[in-house]
């Protein structure tokens, strides 16, 4: 839970203080768009070789370094160079990365009596840190009386509790007994997997969109960024508790169909109240985009293990899941950034969204059904 703390104050962070950082270093809204994009991108191509080096390394010697990255990728964007904070931003993506698949096929590996509790303690966790790098960075740049970037370096301070307390659990631990000597066959051809996928992605794609742009898009309507700010940690830390309840309501239900659908139908109808309702009744949207998108993220997470027939086919999905979830979830921030540098506004985001919902619907209708992948473990 610690680590899971740690594996979103990196762009929730950086949302709250991209406008300051525009500001204070001229740099084109092109280059705030790929700035937010590129740790999903790293979270994209860099998930698919987690599995790999969980058989190779083991899985807690493996979340050991990429804590180190972690830690180290948030106290690089304490410099204020703009180069060295797109640097940093990927450094910090590529352990995010590896981190997101492995800790869903520990639970599936530890915890297989309890999945559903683990993973909703797993999920609320990184609701959490989102919620805290939103809400606090602000704040307590304010109090601290530091400038944008050391108040993103901040946040290399709990990466760094985390690191500290996992390490001696982690040296002392091997990979398991011929972990290395499988491989998973059939997964990249069943169409189960491809569901899961897709509904991964594209519930990161809003999920990342709103991490990213819903601040500087309050900002824009007219909100102080200090309550901006809030206003996102408010819909944040509304996903804690639908992240902890979601993944036991999903496991006592036949099938999850109707969940994800009416998940999906709920985050774009708030995304549109945020965008366009009256100002005085964000705060109504903004509870409604927590429970819509801590329940999306909390049940993408859980089909992968509910998907999954073992700890080692869950390792290949949540690879999959996520490799190739979170390149297409990259599309979702660059595609706001670029809408507003086109439009002037981020009005035209409104389409984006609705056209993202659609096909985020579909796939839950596919990826909710109760069954799991065809694929399966081999020996090599």
């Amino acid at each position: 839970m610690l680590i899971a703390f740690n594996l979103r104050p990196v762009f929730s962070s950086l949302s709250v203080v991209l406008p300051d950082i525009v500001a204070g270093t001229d740099m084109s809204a092109a280059a705030a768009s790929a700035l937010t994009t590129l740790p999903v991108i790293c979270l994209g191509a860099f998930a698919m070789v987690a599995p790999w080096l969980g058989r190779r390394v083991g899985i807690e010697r493996t979340l050991l370094a990429c804590m180190v990255f972690i830690t180290v990728g948030t106290a690089l964007r304490g410099t204020a160079q703009v180069p060295v904070l797109f640097l940093a931003s990927a450094v910090a993506g590529v352990g995010i990365a590896v981190v997101n698949v492995l800790l869903s096929a520990l639970v599936k590996r530890d915890f297989d009596r309890r999945p559903a509790f683990m993973m909703g303690l797993y999920t609320m966790a990184v609701c959490g840190g989102a919620a805290s790098g939103a809400g606090v960075t602000v704040p307590l740049q304010h109090a601290l009386g530091t400038d944008w970037a050391g108040a993103l370096a901040m946040w290399a301070v709990p990466a760094a509790l985390a690191l500290l307390l996992w390490a001696p659990f982690a040296l002392r631990a091997r990979p398991q007994p011929g972990d290395a000597d499988y491989r998973v066959r059939g997964m990249w051809t069943d169409p189960l997997a491809w569901q899961v996928t897709f509904f991964m992605g594209l519930q990161s794609a809003l999920a990342y969109s709103v991490m990213g742009w819903l601040a500087p898009i309050l900002r824009e309507r007219g909100l102080a960024a200090a309550t901006a700010g809030f206003v996102v940690s408010v819909s944040v830390l509304v996903q804690v508790p639908v992240s902890l309840f979601t993944p036991a309501l999903a496991q006592r239900q036949r099938n999850q169909v109707a969940l994800a659908v009416g998940l999906a139908a709920l985050t774009v109808a708030a995304l549109l109240g945020a965008m366009f309702a009256p100002l005085p009744t964000v705060w109504l949207w903004a509870v409604l985009l927590g429970v819509a998108q801590g329940g999306t993220f909390a049940l993408a997470l859980t089909l992968i293990v509910m998907r999954s027939p073992d700890a080692r086919v869950a390792a290949q999905l949540s690879g999959m899941a996520q490799g190739v979830g979170y390149l297409v979830a990259a599309a979702g921030p660059m595609l706001v950034g670029l809408l507003r540098a086109w439009t002037g506004s981020f009005r035209a985001s409104a389409l984006l969204f609705v056209a993202v919902g659609i096909v985020l619907a579909m796939a839950g209708a596919g990826a909710g059904r109760a069954r799991v992948v065809g694929a399966a473990a081999v020996p090599r």
